[in-house]
């Protein structure tokens, strides 16, 4: 029987308190990391202003619909990977992106952040674009990119950032070919491999006396071949909107391009289907903020985030009684019905069982399943090995893998060792994976790690007839310690694009329900795929 969940959690006891300030701590940290690209973007403002044109940010606001529900992804791309220094690394990887409303149709966003580096594409900048063509191609958004990049930093140029950039062009054709719309507004240059951003777009709106395209710029044709030629008649906006054809429409400036962009967009005539009304939960998500102590090890009932996300705090728990580390539980979601797995303690063999025909049961029923990481892993020992943990484990990773519903992961808290797999991490392609601020991700945690290490470097001495010097050790222990817990910081992970943002926790309602309508709506969308993409004309 499907009730009202009967909450315990008592938001002011003193432990609750320290959780919450703890957490608005990182959530400041956030909103700074995520400013800070903002902030480095805004103070190219004179130079745009000077030029007549749009911040990247403004033209983003421009296209959207006011309003309507955004969601950013991947804003920390890039996080400690452009620079180590915690205070200068700016995170964004040079892009923005997400998904959003344009003219009423939900659509996958992503513009060049030409107010950094005049908009060079970034190695994290490169996988972040990657990611969201992959979301628009299996999510069937229209992908709509607003273009103004000085292309690859030649200062930083790596072979293979230039062997794996031609997959971003594969995806725009793959994208084309799929008859999901490839809607360009060219804002400023694209040169070289650049150019092919137009030229594998359906539709390339283009301002007059901004854009530029060119497979050689004036400096590489003279190089090359000693031409002599300016910029408007390689590839100036004019020449390709009358000459070469590479243009659809050509804009008098930044504003009347997004104007026109959305105009193409209405015209697609995709219809959205109504979102179901839904009551909210019962229980305050407010107390989201005090539910994950800052010790993973500590114990967390799981069942009182689920009652904070679900429709009513309503619950229909699956096998309560069987294998209780290991949560299973049916509820809605903005009115989408869907299965939950979540972690009260490490997986067990009863766990891994019990999960296993939970998400046969949900495929059945074509319910889409959420799960709520918080797993130290699955559970190891000589009566665990002996029970089979290692095939039923097995079959748990075998159900999550080829599960025919759609899965959406959130990572509340500890995501150890193969609980990391067995509960949809990042490497089973999730639908969309997001990250709570004290979320941590490794293959163990650091003081299992470093006493590991311990144990097997005083073996190795102790064979060698060599006592193990105190020192020395403690040393090489408080160094693994500070290793893993850099690397399993949520802020980190999330640079590296192992998850598609970190996310408020009180907000997470909101982005699930945003996810379930995003994968309603592909699922009801029919297509008119081609044999290849549109080709230019």
């Amino acid at each position: 029987m499907t009730t009202a969940f009967a909450s315990r959690f008592l938001p002011g006891a003193p432990d609750a308190q320290k959780r919450r300030a703890d957490l608005a701590a990182r959530l400041d940290a956030l909103r700074a990391l995520q400013e800070r690209a903002a902030a480095a973007s805004a103070r190219s403002l004179p130079q745009f202003d000077k030029r007549g044109q749009l911040l990247p940010r403004q033209r983003v606001a421009l296209m959207l619909d006011a309003g309507a529900p955004w969601l950013p992804l991947c804003t920390l791309a890039g996080y400690l990977q452009d620079v180590k220094d915690p205070e200068k690394s700016v995170p964004g990887g040079g892009m923005i992106a997400g998904i959003g409303w344009v003219s009423g149709v939900r659509c996958m966003v992503v513009a060049s952040d030409s107010g950094i580096e005049a908009g060079a594409i970034q190695p994290m900048g490169l996988e972040k674009i990657l990611r969201v063509q992959e979301i628009a191609l299996r999510e069937r958004l229209p992908f709509v990119h607003l273009v103004e990049s000085a292309g690859a930093n030649l200062m930083r140029y790596r072979v293979e950032g230039f062997v794996h950039g031609g997959t971003l062009f594969r995806n725009l054709a793959r994208l084309s070919a799929a008859g999901i719309p490839v809607i360009t507004v060219q804002h400023g240059s694209g040169t070289a491999g650049g150019a092919y951003m137009p030229g594998l777009s359906d539709v390339v709106i283009m301002v007059q006396g901004r854009s530029r395209a060119f497979l050689a710029g004036p400096p590489l044709l003279m190089a090359a071949t000693g031409e002599v030629a300016t910029e408007e008649e390689l590839g100036g906006a004019a020449m390709h909107t009358a000459v070469s054809g590479l243009g659809e429409y050509l804009a008098q400036d930044d504003r009347e391009a997004i104007g026109m962009a959305r105009d193409v967009i209405a015209q697609l005539g995709w219809t959205t289907p109504a979102r179901p009304s839904a009551p909210g939960p019962t229980l305050p998500a407010d107390d989201l903020l005090a539910l994950m102590p800052g010790d993973l090890r500590q114990p967390v009932d799981m069942r009182e985030v689920i009652a904070r996300l679900v429709d009513g705090s309503e619950l229909l728990e699956f096998k309560a009684r069987y294998g209780t580390a290991t949560l299973c539980a049916q509820g809605r979601i903005g009115g989408h019905a869907v299965g939950f797995i979540s972690n009260n303690g490490p997986i067990d063999v009863a766990g891994a069982n019990k999960a296993t025909h939970f998400i046969q049961w949900m495929c059945q029923l074509g319910h889409p399943i959420i799960y709520l990481q918080n797993t130290t892993g699955f559970m190891v020992g000589k009566d665990s090995e002996q029970g089979g943990m290692i095939k039923h484990g097995s079959k748990m990773i075998q159900a999550v893998t080829n599960a025919t519903v759609p899965q959406i992961t959130i990572q509340c808290g500890a995501s150890f060792g193969a609980g990391n797999y067995g509960m949809c991490g990042r490497g089973y392609a999730p639908r969309f994976l997001f990250s709570w601020p004290g979320a941590k991700t490794a293959v163990m945690g650091g003081e299992q790690a470093a006493r590991t290490m311990q144990i097997v470097t005083e073996a190795a001495l102790a064979r060698k007839g060599i006592p193990p010097d105190p020192a020395e050790s403690q040393a090489q222990f408080d160094k693994i310690v500070a290793m893993f817990e850099a690397q399993a910081d949520a802020f980190y992970t999330s640079g590296l694009l192992l998850d598609d943002g970190v996310i408020d926790p009180r907000d997470t309602r909101a982005v699930l329900a945003f996810c379930l309508d995003t994968c309603a709506e592909a699922q009801a969308r029919t297509l008119r795929p081609l044999g290849f993409g549109v080709a230019r004309m």
